[in-house]
């Protein structure tokens, strides 16, 4: 069945001049088993997927959740049979230098120059420093990376990661792995204004698909998460229940929002009066 002629013309969702399929990212950690993590996949339709290079051990691709190389064997292969665009990640580095090295690593084992960058910069809510994200952003760009921060939601963090040569910003919507959603509505609605032309992906601290509808109702581009797919009791219905909300959301922002009001309006006509007749 057609659309109506929307409030917004839906744009592809394109980062680095390629188009992606889906709006939603998932990540690959966590899951009760390789199984699992293969049917959250297919059930998110997602085409891109983030996943970490076991810094201790390049050869164990488990999405840092399998002690043993026959389900790191296992985890890869369903990587690759998904057909999904990799997104490695530099989870748990420090250091510019640390998330460098990582990167450069990633690129040769993944081969390819896509990546999630994080650079933590506290240990108690994984905070991404800012001044070594910018300092790593800015040297992964000159290297060739097509680097996807990231970052919290302030504003001028968001600008200086531009400056450097990124073309996508990822902030947090709460720290990751909490649930807690969108703790700072008026700041990413800020970054939603005041970068209308960047590509804006909320990644992290979501829990519930509502929240990540809400995002998008806002004139987010997408949705990055992993543990509230992950750890939830059925991590396949979860993941397609987050693909429904991130698709119901970007409706929604299109179709145009009613604004809020103080005062109630009624909704039906006034008696006696022909609902044509009304102003």
């Amino acid at each position: 069945m057609p659309l109506s002629t929307s409030t917004f013309v839906d744009t592809p969702f394109t980062l680095y001049g390629e188009t992606l399929s889906s709006r939603f990212i998932l990540g690959t950690a966590l899951y009760p088993s390789p199984q699992s993590m293969r049917d959250s996949i297919e059930a998110a339709s997602t085409s891109m997927v983030t996943l970490s290079l076991r810094r201790q051990n390049p050869n164990t691709l488990s999405g840092e959740q399998d002690s043993s190389q026959q389900d790191g064997d296992t985890f890869w292969q369903y990587i690759r049979d998904s057909g999904c665009r990799l997104l490695p990640n530099t989870a748990g580095c420090k250091t510019p230098k640390e998330a460098i090295n990582l990167a450069e690593m990633s690129r040769e084992i993944f081969n390819t120059d896509w990546l999630k960058l994080e650079v933590v910069g506290d240990d108690y809510n994984l905070q991404p420093c800012p001044f070594g994200l910018v300092e790593a952003a800015s040297e992964l760009v000159k290297r060739g990376f097509k680097v996807l921060p990231y970052t919290t939601d302030d504003l001028v963090l968001g600008q200086k990661l531009l400056d450097v040569g990124c073309e996508v910003l990822m902030p947090w919507g709460a720290p990751i792995g909490t649930g807690q959603g969108l703790m700072n509505r008026y700041n990413l609605r800020t970054l939603r204004e005041r970068l209308p032309n960047t590509p804006l992906i909320v990644d992290a601290g979501l829990g519930a698909p509502s929240q990540a509808a809400e995002a998008m109702e806002m004139g987010y581009d997408g949705i990055l998460l992993n543990t509230a797919v992950a750890k939830a009791n059925d991590p396949v219905r979860m993941a397609h229940a987050f693909a429904k909300a991130i698709e119901a959301g970007r409706e929604a922002y299109l179709a145009g929002l009613i604004h809020k009001s103080q005062t109630a309006s009624p909704s039906t006509p006034t008696l006696g009066q022909p609902f044509w007749h009304q102003s």
